[in-house]
């Protein structure tokens, strides 16, 4: 478990961070952004659950990806203090029970005539923006792994392309199971 005695170290007064692994990176380090965008998520996801409390089984499944989230944050931040000292990461049966909640969720949704605009209610629009930043999340993931010398393990990577798809079917799912969606006219104001 993470014991955090103190919150300010002064460590990161000179512009870096320390990962897992005790390395110092540049706070603008791809690998701190990639964890750091994630973070992100986490928080307008803790702004969704605001707003889904009527529903605990939606709730629920949120409650678990925001803990889901830091497994993926610890495995991009190279932390190594997982269960039995193992690396912390996500696993394939995390991204698989992912699709599981996609499919529950999308077999009770009004079928798609149109994209979608963010909107509807709070729960949805808040879902969008948390999916909108979770595939900048995704786009960091990538252009790190592109990097030499650099790794993103796949388990991770797949979650979070999962998660900004879970996202959009949840947001549609809040929006009284896509009835209440703001969908895009193209052309409209021409």
């Amino acid at each position: 478990m993470v014991v955090l005695n103190r919150i300010y170290t002064r460590t990161g007064d000179d512009g870096t961070t320390s990962l897992g692994s005790g390395d110092r990176r540049k706070k603008y380090d791809l690998r701190v952004d990639a964890y750091g965008t994630l973070d992100e998520v986490n928080a307008v996801l803790g702004l969704v659950r605001l707003h889904t409390a009527g529903d605990p089984a939606l709730d629920k499944a949120l409650g678990r990806i925001q803990n889901d989230l830091f497994d993926v944050e610890a495995d991009l931040c190279l932390s190594e203090k997982g269960p039995g000292g193992a690396r912390l990461t996500v696993t394939d049966a995390q991204v698989d029970w992912l699709e599981g909640e996609i499919d529950r969720l999308n077999g009770d949704l009004e079928p798609l005539r149109s994209f979608i605009l963010p909107g509807g209610s709070p729960a949805s629009a808040y879902m969008h923006l948390a999916r909108t930043v979770c595939r900048r999340a995704e786009r960091i993931m990538v252009a790190l792994m592109d990097q030499p010398g650099e790794e993103v393990s796949a388990p991770s990577l797949k979650y979070v392309n999962r998660l900004s798809d879970y996202l959009f079917v949840a947001g549609r799912y809040a929006n009284s199971k896509g009835a209440s969606d703001v969908l895009w006219t193209p052309g409209q104001n021409r």
